[in-house]
């Protein structure tokens, strides 16, 4: 008797209370596991970021982002910009928590690096996630990100 293949996932934390299930079998399309996983990614993403607003103040990298005027054609601007001094201190600024350790900092520094990176290369039009990508079944999902 073969074992059952599943992806399983379950939320409940605060306003987000998520279940996802997919059991997989022989005849099951990759593609609709793809679809199932980069559902996954946008929502644990998203609640990433907002955690991360809960400990730092990520309005100042959106600003320092807005600054930068990025457009279409500026990713190599954005890479540049990102990796600045000018980004570099603000992402800085707001990882010097007293609260945290110096490893726990240093951490905090690289999500905020990475969502930096990701502000600015979505500015240029690029998509640096699944959450851009019209799925079917995430229509709904879709709508209430933009």
């Amino acid at each position: 008797m073969p074992e059952d293949k599943y992806i399983q996932f379950m939320a409940n934390y605060d306003d987000w209370v998520s279940i996802r299930k997919l059991r997989i079998e022989p005849a099951t399309d990759p593609r609709t596991i793809m679809e199932f996983l980069a559902s996954l990614s946008t929502g644990i993403d998203a609640k990433v970021e907002a955690n991360m607003r809960k400990i730092l103040k990520l309005d100042k990298v959106d600003a320092a982002i807005a600054e930068l005027g990025l457009g279409k054609k500026d990713t190599a601007k954005a890479l540049e910009e990102v990796n600045s001094r000018k980004v570099g201190a603000v992402i800085k600024e707001i990882t010097a928590i007293p609260e945290l350790q110096k490893g726990e900092q240093k951490e905090m520094e690289q999500f905020c690096r990475a969502y930096a990176m990701k502000k600015a290369l979505k500015e240029c039009g690029l998509n640096t996630d699944y959450s851009g990508i019209e799925i079917p079944g995430m229509k709904r999902v879709m709508k209430s990100k933009v």
